[in-house]
């Protein structure tokens, strides 16, 4: 029976992705069937709702770091922050160095915003167009921005995966950060390798005269934009909580609005709550986002996957593949089990969030420590989502920046993760 609900659960999300609803539909439709499962199972239906409960309950504390994230990325928009990095950095790109740069480049504001998908409507958009301009195989391009859109959503202290896995592993945030840090540092380099490579091969037009996105029509720039994120990245370094080291950076980036942009109250109290929106049409694709109601859809999500993980453990619904798993592991190893399972959650979740969620519930036995478990989900569930085809991680980051989805197979810093920890899983960690 348990296979036959997850195998329904699997139908309803392939078919929803198909037709092209939102994410919420497909998971709202799995909740009532997995209560459904639940009250089959002779359990009352208020003991299958507090085991929905008892899931989100859970991870509550993540909610407002999720709000904390949205109103940073649209103050950060407004301050100029983001615009003043970008214009640094892109006057670095050299034809035959794009991937390269790019990547890096990528990879600096993905961390920086802690989200993918903000990545994507921002550094990769203007990666895409460059692209094109240079005449760079848009499937090479579309993996650099894939690889680069991930890597910050992988380990930056205000990533929502970051914060998620902190969450169910009862771990260090920093801690982990820094785990994923040095283990990421081999396959990291040999995504630089491999981009610098393929770059330096490419045949197609030179770079020519490009003009950088209008900003000045927008902002005042000076070097006193870069401080909310420095003081975010500065005080990671430092230990510091991530919810005050998010609120300075919020306090700094409102200052700016308001004594730099000459951002009126009202307009900064907009931005806080619906995001950034840039005056003139050339930047609002590039510039426009952020805000405390971005949130509220993966706020959504990661409620509604986080009641499933609930009613997965009080009605024992995994108890067999946890059995296989465990198998599975002592004939291969932790990691090998972990990595095999997200290959799992991932192809039938289609989503991240509920990736995570699943492959710690069915293999938080098998590694040896908590920091082990938040490592193995950072290198497995975190950078396997993107890599299939159907899955909004995946569908999200390409079709934003119109790049095909034969961008996949060259995403070869989203491949030396997992084989990595094949090899060395537990390379870098330290506790």
């Amino acid at each position: 029976m348990e296979i036959a609900v997850l195998l329904l659960f699997c139908c309803i999300l392939f078919c929803c992705i198909f037709l092209g609803l939102p994410l919420l539909v497909p998971l709202g439709l799995g909740f009532l069937l997995f209560c459904a499962y639940g009250l089959w199972r002779r359990f009352s239906l208020s003991e299958v709702l507090h085991m929905a409960f008892s899931g989100i309950a859970s991870i509550r504390t993540i909610f407002l770091v999720f709000l904390l994230i949205g109103i940073l990325t649209g103050l950060w928009r407004g301050a100029g922050t983001i615009a003043y990095i970008i214009s640094l950095a892109l006057p670095l790109i050299a034809p035959a160095f794009f991937l390269f740069f790019a990547f890096l480049l990528n990879c600096l504001v993905s961390f920086l915003l802690g989200t993918a998908f903000g990545t994507a409507a921002t550094m990769g958009v203007i990666t895409m167009s460059l692209g094109m301009a240079l005449g760079v195989n848009p499937a090479h391009t579309g993996a650099v921005i894939l690889c680069g859109a991930y890597f910050g959503d992988r380990m930056s202290p205000v990533s929502t995966s970051a914060l998620l896995i902190t969450i169910l592993t009862k771990t260090d945030l920093y801690r982990n950060l820094r785990n994923l840090f040095f283990f990421s540092l081999v396959p990291f380099l040999l995504a630089c390798c491999v981009f610098f490579l393929l770059g330096v091969s490419q045949t197609g037009s030179r770079l020519g005269q490009m003009d950088l996105p209008p900003f000045g029509e927008v902002y005042h720039f000076t070097p006193l934009l870069l401080l909310p994120a420095l003081s975010l990245i500065g005080l990671s370094l430092l230990h510091v909580q991530v919810r005050p080291n998010m609120i300075v950076s919020i306090l700094l980036a409102a200052l700016l609005c308001l004594f730099i942009q000459h951002m009126d109250a009202a307009t900064l109290i907009r931005t806080m709550i619906l995001g950034y929106e840039a005056p003139i049409p050339a930047l609002s694709g590039i510039l426009d986002g952020g805000g405390l109601v971005s949130m509220l859809n993966v706020t959504a999500i990661v409620c509604l996957s986080s009641s499933y993980a609930g009613i997965f453990h009080g009605t024992k619904m995994l108890t067999r593949l946890e059995t296989l798993i465990k198998t599975f592991s002592r004939h291969t190893s932790p990691f090998a089990a972990t990595a095999a399972t997200a290959l799992f959650t991932t192809m039938v979740s289609c989503n991240q969030t509920l990736a995570i969620i699943l492959t710690e519930e069915l293999c938080r036995p098998l590694p040896k420590s908590r920091e082990a478990m938040a490592l193995y989900l950072g290198n497995t569930a975190v950078v396997m989502v993107p890599l299939i085809p159907w899955s909004i991680a995946c569908v999200f980051v390409l079709d934003s920046v119109g790049a095909p989805r034969t961008s996949i197979l060259f995403a070869c810093y989203l491949y030396f993760l997992p084989l990595w920890g094949l090899y060395r899983p537990d390379f870098g960690m330290h506790g």
